[in-house]
């Protein structure tokens, strides 16, 4: 009578072993060595900066180091659709490591960027890329990214108002670009004042209806000093103020768009994902970009930038599940990177005197250079 006993106790063993054996291979997909995209796995809430409520989290890609690789850059500054102010290499700049050097999370493997298979990934979609002079330099950089594998007459670029698509035509694919640095609205008011309204965002927002996927930035022009302000007066509602917390107007800014994401867009449909902060590099923060040749090897920035801090507070409170691409700490390390005196042809008498006297932008970035590092890790996100 002891059989149907042993029976079950080896139908309990194999049902075990069986067990074991997925879970082993759950276990063998999230290998950092695989390479083949972005591990999934527990990790700190805000520097993944999900706001939903998801209990899956991404390796934080956004933790690791700068390795110089002699394979890139991934393209050259030939690219058509490059902006003169980023081809430090055609305006002169006689170092060209700066292009060189790749981002090596800690924890995972970020893979290089196959413009062929983003292409496949995207086809019959768009990407809109919406914020300031550094998204754009972003969108450059992923134009320039893909557009070498498509044939001359299957591209395109288009404009409409304030924003720019490359089109590539066999993919059904469109890549864009849409000015809004401030995201919410700017407007002319009596006596040709500039009022920013904290509370209104539809004129810009009706532009990203029915894009599949959107990457955001803003940061830069809230942070700007009193004498380079865009704007003279904040409104609210029927309320008029001069003056205001910079940090404040940004979270009723970013709190506004959140409202219009959470009640317009569907997640089903719709990717969303903000890029943080880019960082300056200029003398008014202490730091320098001229001659630089060279990424910091640490950096000494190691507290949350407020602009960030605001960010993944709006961020955690939205019920829409937005992803924040959080490129600040890696991107400090750079000071290297930018056009300095190279944001335009240089001649051969102010060769003589190198630095002297010429506006240094310590804001952009060369291309190709460091935004194709943000794309590499934009292509493993989506």
């Amino acid at each position: 009578m002891a059989t149907p006993k042993i029976h079950l106790l080896v139908s309990s063993f194999l049902l075990c072993g069986t067990f074991l054996s997925l879970f082993h291979c759950t276990l063998s997909l999230l290998n950092p060595e695989d390479g083949v995209g972005i591990l999934v796995q527990a990790d700190d809430d805000v520097s993944m900066a999900q706001s939903n409520r998801d209990s899956r989290k991404r390796c934080d890609i956004s933790v690791g180091k700068w390795v110089y690789d002699d394979s890139y850059p991934l393209y050259d500054s030939s690219c058509p659709y490059l902006s003169s102010a980023v081809t430090c290499q055609r305006n002169g700049r006689p170092d060209s490591d700066y292009e060189k050097w790749k981002w090596k999370p800690s924890g995972c493997t970020m893979p290089r960027f196959d413009a062929l298979r983003f292409l496949g990934r995207m086809r019959r979609k768009r990407i809109m890329l919406v914020g300031d002079s550094i998204m754009r330099n972003q969108w450059e950089s992923l134009v320039c990214l893909v557009q070498g594998v498509i044939p001359t007459g299957r591209k395109r670029v288009t404009y409409n108002g304030p924003g720019m698509a490359f089109h590539a035509m066999d993919f059904e694919t469109s890549i864009e670009f849409f000015w809004a640095p401030l995201l919410v609205e700017l407007k002319k008011g009596s006596e040709n004042k500039r009022i920013l309204h904290l509370d209104l965002i539809e004129e810009n927002a009706r532009y990203w209806r029915g894009v599949d996927i959107l990457v955001f930035d803003s940061a830069h022009w809230w942070t700007h000093p009193d004498q380079t302000s865009s704007w003279d007066y904040y409104m609210e509602g029927n309320n008029l103020t001069r003056n205001m917390n910079p940090m404040v107007a940004y979270q009723k800014g970013l709190s506004t768009w959140a409202r219009w994401v959470d009640q317009n867009l569907n997640p089903r449909r719709t990717e969303v994902i903000f890029r943080s902060m880019s960082p300056r590099h200029n003398r008014e923060n202490g730091w320098k970009c001229y001659n630089q040749k060279q990424p910091l090897p640490f950096s000494s920035h190691l507290h949350v930038p407020e602009p960030l801090a605001v960010l993944q507070g709006v961020l955690k409170r939205m019920r829409f599940p937005v992803y924040l691409q959080d490129i600040t700490t890696m991107t400090a390390l750079r000071r290297d990177g930018h056009p300095s005196v190279y944001r335009r042809v240089i001649s051969q008498d102010e060769k003589q005197k190198p630095g002297k006297g010429h506006s240094s932008d310590c804001s952009h970035w060369c291309l190709p250079g460091v935004p194709d590092i943000w794309n590499e890790m934009l292509s493993a996100l989506l």
